[in-house]
């Protein structure tokens, strides 16, 4: 079997927002913490985000409200405050962007970060974890869960092991039994329903997948059996991606389960408008066309364009521009896989810091 890099040289940080909408609505209102809260639901809707309250009852994400109240009938449904997310993730990135240039965020409530370079002369990527989540708890007032190791694939998977409220570092060495240990359904890129089928191939954990070869792989999976391949032996040669000179800015979200629910879809379009106006604002630009980009169940892939005259400069009409797109599409009679916002017609793009090596993890 193969195994990850003896000498790698690369130290990423995945960080990821415990219940972060959920955590922000028990932050700003007392008498919501320690209580199973939803953000979303009301007659007819569905569940944004549950705090882990909620979760404990099995009330989760995408969760029709009625279903949700049905599991926990003290259930306590909040509205939605996408400006107040927005302005937290702001500050949790100004944070990130103490330690390091090298940011990739996924979302409003996690990135990857290549901590590579010491900055702060911290000694390892485990320092580095540990104050960037400090640093969270005491300026934001919530917390965050961190996996630390050599590549993206290990990073993610170790900041979901102890959440919430957790680290985990996955050394080189270590990631072959690590990832051996875990279900299929665990590994980023295997959603639920590759995981059933996987399943019902007898590959239930990572051990079972790494006694496949590449040609069974491939063979059954077609393109995407070379993916599993590798990551089952923790292999994964994808660097954190920071924008350099582009004609877009965008951001684009992948969902475990395809989406159809008109407010449940326009929810998740708000999260992807906050990560493309952050990597917008990083870049400092302005532009003309907001591009929506969605990805059907049967993969058909298509975009929407809008274009005005004056730039867009602020979050506001960039945002609204990408619900009038998408409102414009619905309803729709099959699911959505993926949803893509993104701002062209730039009139400024800024140069980023290259790679520095050094730092222990």
């Amino acid at each position: 079997m193969n195994a990850p890099p003896s000498n790698p040289v690369r130290k990423i940080i995945h960080v990821d927002m415990d219940a972060f909408f959920a955590s922000v609505e028990q932050r700003d209102n007392p008498d919501l913490r320690g209580k199973p809260v939803a953000v979303g639901g009301g007659h007819r809707g569905v569940v944004a985000a549950a705090s882990y309250e909620a979760r404990v009852f099995g009330v989760r994400s995408a969760m029709p409200s009625v279903t949700a109240k049905r599991r926990c009938p003290d259930l306590i449904f909040v509205k939605p405050r996408f400006d107040a997310y927005r302005e937290v993730s702001q500050q949790i990135r100004a944070i990130f962007a103490a330690y390091t240039d090298l940011i990739e965020p996924l979302s409003l409530d996690e990135a990857y970060l290549d901590v590579t370079e010491d900055r702060l002369g911290l000694g390892s990527a485990k320092a580095v974890a540990e104050d960037i989540r400090r640093r969270i708890r005491e300026e934001t007032g919530l917390t965050a869960s961190a996996g630390v190791s050599y590549c993206k694939f290990v990073a993610k998977l170790a900041s979901d092991q102890n959440k919430p409220d957790g680290l985990c570092v996955i050394r080189p060495t270590e990631a072959a039994a690590y990832i051996a240990s875990l279900p299929v359904g665990r590994f980023h890129g295997i959603g639920p329903k590759t995981a059933e089928r996987l399943n019902a191939l007898g590959i239930q954990t990572g051990a079972d997948l790494q006694q496949l070869s590449l040609e069974e792989l491939t063979g059954r999976f077609g393109s995407s059996g070379e993916w599993y391949h590798r990551i089952c032996r923790g292999i994964d040669e994808r660097p954190v991606r920071w924008e350099r000179q582009a004609k877009s800015v965008s951001a684009e979200r992948t969902f475990d389960t395809d989406l159809s629910e008109p407010a449940v879809l326009h929810g998740e379009l708000e999260r992807v408008a906050g990560l493309a106006w952050t990597r917008i604002e990083r870049h400092g630009v302005s532009g003309r066309t907001v591009t929506l980009k969605v990805k059907f169940a049967d993969f058909q892939l298509i975009s929407r364009a809008f274009s005005q005259q004056v730039p867009i400069g602020t979050y506001a009409p960039f945002a609204a521009a990408g619900h009038l797109l998408l409102d414009r599409l619905l309803p729709v009679n099959k699911g959505i896989r993926l949803l893509g916002l993104g701002l062209s017609g730039l009139n400024e793009v800024n140069e980023a810091v290259p790679l520095q090596l050094g730092l222990e993890i």
